[in-house]
């Protein structure tokens, strides 16, 4: 008697693809000054834990995105959504507990001359009114030390310190309330070269401890690279693409060919180690 057969098993169903969750969602905005427009019905999604960099040309709107963001300005129409949240409805208490959430590096450090070093990085802190001083001042200098410097930066002024030393004082003071979400205004603009690969180290190494979402405009190719997930490219008035950068330079348009493809972005390219890994968009229509 033949040994009874095993009836037939279905195949294991492939494993879901874990869920994103959108950190800010940005739905048909729309942004005029006067007769202007400087965004009509951009639509773009920031995941939760990604390095998100916004790149255009000059005039593109990516300062003005930023600010619209962060609720500097108000959209002409449209939606924004930060943490599930539309400032724009929000009352004052509860829009601060959201402002809260999230840091800001200015471009040019914007940090304030007549205040010291420990006591720019303190402001976020004191304004919150929540924490005696003397916690106030040991915290502010964790924050100084997390970002490379040393006590005895503490007490510089602003006006003694080098470009790299600025941006890592801003850095600190945007860390300083432990957000989630960090906004970095072309972080790495007037450094040197050196300087400028040892705050994308820094910026890639507090991205993975701190386990941050980061939003960066930027227009150094070489940062670009070495931080972003994905690239939203701004152009005529929308965002053309949003994806990882070999996705991106397959999409035909004139300002990602300039951008991504001119001859200084592929001199720039080369010489990173993914550049190899950069597929060659189809050369236009009449071009080849």
């Amino acid at each position: 008697m033949s040994a009874p057969t095993e009836p037939e098993r279905e195949p294991a169903a492939s494993p879901a693809p874990a869920r994103r969750t959108a950190v800010i969602e940005v739905r048909e905005l729309v942004k005029r000054f006067g007769k202007a427009v400087v965004h009509d019905h951009l639509n773009l999604d920031v995941w939760r834990g990604e390095v998100l960099s916004i790149v255009g040309g000059s005039g593109s709107g990516k300062t003005v995105l930023l600010r619209q963001i962060v609720g500097l300005e108000r959209p002409t129409s449209g939606c924004i959504k930060v943490f599930g949240e539309d400032p724009a409805k929000l009352r004052p208490a509860q829009l601060q507990a959201l402002r809260n959430r999230w840091g800001l590096q200015f471009q040019r450090g914007a940090l304030f001359s007549a205040l010291s070093v420990i006591d720019n990085i303190a402001l976020p802190l004191r304004e919150l009114r929540a924490l005696p001083d003397n916690l106030i001042c040991r915290a502010a200098l964790l924050k100084l030390q997390l970002v490379g410097l040393s006590a005895r930066d503490a007490d510089k002024m602003p006006s003694d310190l080098s470009g790299g030393m600025i941006k890592r004082v801003a850095l600190a003071r945007a860390l300083a309330l432990e957000p989630e979400l960090l906004f970095l205004d072309e972080p790495t603009a007037g450094l040197d070269p050196m300087a400028s690969d040892d705050y994308v180290a820094l910026i890639r190494e507090l991205r993975r401890e701190l386990g941050l979402t980061v939003v960066m405009i930027t227009h150094d190719l070489d940062t670009l690279v070495a931080l972003s997930d994905r690239v939203a490219v701004l152009a005529d008035h929308k965002v053309i693409a949003a994806a990882p950068i070999p996705d991106v330079v397959k999409v035909d348009h004139p300002f990602i060919r300039e951008y991504f493809l001119g001859e200084r972005a592929q001199r720039a390219l080369l010489a990173l180690p993914q550049a190899a890994r950069f597929p060659q968009p189809a050369a236009p229509p009449g071009e080849a």
